[in-house]
């Protein structure tokens, strides 16, 4: 039973997006990572707080997102993005939860650094995969050193997750950004692939290019920002992954 009045601390909203989940959707990204991305766009979300998030109840958000229903067709629906969402998992829940009473799919995009084996982490987190139709898993290296490099955490919880996931049957789109001298190495791309295939789960893998637009808010924040200089991935090595990865082979999704 989920309390009444649980807060969330939401950095944004988006209205009408078309990649983060099936069909056209409401994205809510909530406050508060623990990873720090050298490639990550939106660095204001990293403190659990700030002056210019919104504290929202569920009821309240999922207000503001029905309004836009009549724009999700039969795929669409909400998904809740970050920073981190499993940093505030008690209030997702109940978000999905409320979701799922007015009849909206539910998608959580979640980088996995939260995961934990521990008992009474995995029961709050098996109560919101029973509320969740999809989660959206980004794993950015496969590699533990480079992905310490990249993103300040090692990965073996996140990959512990995305097997843990495959043995509940969650449907799950992984996620690789692909991001030049950090993380598109046709080793590890190869690794990767071989990983995926061993999760009985994958609806879908998707190649994320590397982008700067973000390059501005760490600047504005007085942030060095790692990748200054980075070139966006060639449209050959954004093919070259999508091959590697065999991403033609999953399109499970279609058909859910």
């Amino acid at each position: 039973m989920t309390e009444p009045n649980l807060i969330g601390r939401v950095y944004s909203t988006e209205n009408f997006a078309t990649f983060d989940g099936p069909g056209i959707r409401f994205v809510a990204f909530l406050q508060g990572c623990r990873m720090r991305c050298q490639f990550c766009h939106n660095p204001d979300t990293w403190d659990l707080t700030t002056d210019t998030m919104q504290e929202m109840t569920a009821n309240e958000l999922l207000d503001e997102a029905c309004r836009y229903r009549a724009y999700w067709g039969e795929r669409g629906g909400v998904t809740i993005s970050g920073g981190e969402a499993l940093l505030q998992m008690d209030f997702v829940i109940d978000l999905f939860i409320k979701a799922k009473q007015r009849g909206i799919h539910t998608t959580l995009d979640t980088s996995g650094q939260p995961f934990s084996r521990r008992s009474d982490w995995l029961v709050q987190f098996e109560k919101l995969l029973a509320v969740t139709d999809l989660i959206l898993l980004d794993i950015k290296e496969i590699n533990n050193q480079r992905h310490k490099k990249e993103t300040g955490w090692r990965n073996d919880n996140i990959l512990d997750l995305a097997r843990y996931l495959s043995d509940q049957q969650q449907p799950v789109w992984i996620r690789h950004v692909l991001v030049p001298t950090l993380s598109d190495f046709d080793e590890d791309l190869i690794e990767l692939d071989a990983f995926i295939q061993t999760l009985k789960n994958v609806d879908r893998v998707e190649v994320l290019p590397y982008h700067t637009m973000g390059q501005y808010k760490w600047e504005a924040l007085n942030r060095d920002y790692a990748l200054a200089g980075v070139a966006e991935p060639s449209a050959d090595r954004v093919a070259n992954a999508n091959r590697l990865l065999h991403t033609d082979d999953y399109q499970n999704y279609l058909t859910r």
